[in-house]
């Protein structure tokens, strides 16, 4: 699908944002947790006039549904009716982040988890781009972007599960190395049990940073669902899944990869855009054409407006 994942002024400030190096990286401690934001770079807002959505379609059974057309989408920016003034709908390469959870409680998951992580891996495209990121006690970066799926499949072996669960600074360590993305698509995969017992940031700061960036997530909640990796997921307009038994993980990852190779991106300019940098809720619904089973929308809830 097109060649724009988010929304144009988020991945545009993305660009300009100075990149950090180092295949690393670890979250320092915060003296002032209410009034330290989550991200200490400033916010870049450009005058930029259309919004570009990211918009996955699926139906009942979670497979990608194609062939919609522009005249099958509605959008409503805070309320309003907007013209669709610009339509794509085609696969493209994707960067993503795999968000390995490698705490205790994943003991007598791990075999399973590494077996799902390389069945998403035969799926690559040739210009797909991964890392690694293992989370126990704290977030730790194995790999940075790689074309090699053999590299990822190595370093994965070599987990074991203990300690405690981090798992929102895992979301903001992923998020924070996917500025040095080289595809305009960009998604994390998390595998996990849901829980965090460990995170310096909580969940209200990384829902600010996933509505800032254009990053989607891509979460499985193994065995336990999880509140939380849902409504990230939710807001960034990906997707969560829950996976009750662990033989299930093989066919769920499939159509995560799936999902996350195939999307609409829906174009327009809004009519009562404010410069006042606030976040703008953003509202997608489709019309299925006849004979069309029943479908499922996902997309990207929001943007920030330009502040100036």
């Amino acid at each position: 699908m097109g060649n724009a994942l988010g929304l144009c002024c988020v991945l545009l400030a993305g660009a300009l944002i100075a990149q950090q190096s180092g295949p690393r990286v670890e979250i320092k401690p915060r003296t002032d947790s209410a009034a330290t934001p989550v991200d200490h770079t400033p916010r870049i807002y450009l005058d930029v006039k259309l919004v570009l959505v990211p918009v996955s379609v699926t139906d009942k059974m979670d497979r990608p549904y194609r062939g919609l057309q522009k005249e099958n989408f509605r959008i409503k920016d805070e309320g309003e009716e907007q013209e669709i003034t610009t339509f794509s709908s085609e696969d493209a390469p994707v960067s993503v982040g795999v968000i390995f959870d490698a705490s205790s409680s994943m003991r007598g998951k791990m075999k399973e988890s590494r077996a799902a992580v390389d069945r998403f891996l035969d799926t690559a495209m040739p210009q797909d781009e991964f890392f690694l990121l293992k989370f126990n006690d704290r977030p730790e970066q194995l790999c940075s972007f790689t074309t090699d799926t053999e590299e990822i499949r190595g370093l994965l072996r070599g987990v074991y599960a203990t300690g405690w669960t981090a798992l929102l600074d895992a979301l903001y360590t992923g998020i924070q190395t996917m500025r040095k993305a080289g595809n305009s698509r960009k998604a994390l995969l998390v595998l996990s049990d849901g829980g965090d017992n460990n995170s310096r940031y909580n969940e209200l700061e990384i829902k600010d940073l996933v509505r800032e960036s254009d990053v989607r997530i891509f979460a499985i909640s193994i065995e336990d669902g999880s509140r939380l990796l849902k409504n990230l997921a939710k807001e960034s307009g990906g997707r969560a899944f829950r996976v009750r038994k662990l033989k299930q993980l093989n066919e769920v990852i499939a159509k995560v990869s799936a999902d996350m190779r195939s999307q609409y991106v829906l174009g327009y300019k809004p009519k009562n855009l404010q410069p006042d940098g606030k976040y703008r809720k953003v509202k997608v619904e489709v019309t299925p054409p006849p004979g069309a089973p029943s479908l499922r929308v996902a997309w990207k809830r929001g943007y920030y407006a330009p502040s100036y």
